[in-house]
């Protein structure tokens, strides 16, 4: 993903991204929509856009197209992503403050994302007011054992009163009937591998998640979780807080 990004900020076009995955039929992402503005959101992005305020982590950032909508709005943006061509993309686009590093086990508020221990957020700056985990935000975590230390992990780069913005979906449609409530693995556990060009990356596990899960796992990591917005195919927007 991170060669596509690269090559259509560069070039202004990209080949085809293909998304390959052992639980669905291959499928491709449209480069230039990971480019996209602000009216070309969807309502649930362009939602947590209008309600992020103050300091902003954006979290997987990718091409920052919505860290972009927030610096040129004024806000102070960090841009993470895991990726080092997504964040050479990220810089070449105009944003300001961009890191390359893993969340789940650096630490972001740390001088220039140096490594540090996961969790440590606010011992080294201030914290965020706002951090944006958009477009299905729970996949990071990549099972769902796994979503309350995450979820607490990103909420130690908080400020005192600041709150995440995560967006994920429920696959639960996929079934005809209550099957997927008994289902082992969870449903949302489904893992892709990335093809661009000659570049194939490693396969990684990513989650979607339903709310009620997302609140247990908010509620067992001791945060509180609020929906603020339900989408038109099963996904959702929702605020996780400190208690």
């Amino acid at each position: 993903m991170g060669q596509a990004i690269l090559d259509f900020a560069t070039t202004g076009k990209a080949g085809r991204l293909r998304v390959l995955s052992s639980q669905f039929d291959e499928d491709s992402i449209d480069v230039p929509y990971l480019f996209r503005s602000f009216d070309e959101m969807p309502a649930l992005e362009q939602r947590a856009l209008s309600e992020a305020s103050g300091r902003v982590l954006d979290i997987g950032a990718g091409a920052g197209c919505h860290s972009l909508v927030l610096q040129e709005r004024g806000l102070d943006v960090t841009s993470v992503d895991i990726s080092p061509l997504s964040c050479e993309a990220m810089k070449l686009r105009g944003l300001r403050d961009v890191r390359c590093l893993d969340v789940l086990r650096e630490d972001v508020c740390a001088d220039g994302g140096a490594d540090g221990d996961a969790g440590g957020g606010a011992d080294g700056c201030a914290g965020y007011d706002t951090i944006l985990m958009l477009m299905n935000g729970t996949g990071i975590a990549g099972t769902l054992d796994a979503l309350p230390q995450m979820l607490h992990t990103v909420a130690g780069f908080l400020a005192p009163g600041g709150r995440i913005l995560i967006d994920s979906s429920d696959l639960s449609y996929l079934y005809d009937d209550d099957s997927f409530d008994d289902a082992e693995p969870y449903i949302g556990e489904v893992d892709y591998r990335m093809i661009y060009k000659k570049v194939r990356g490693e396969a990684f596990p990513w989650l979607y998640c339903d709310y009620a899960r997302l609140e247990a796992a908010a509620s067992f990591a001791g945060l509180h979780c609020r929906l603020l917005q339900q989408g038109d195919h099963y996904d959702y927007l929702a605020e996780v807080t400190q208690k």
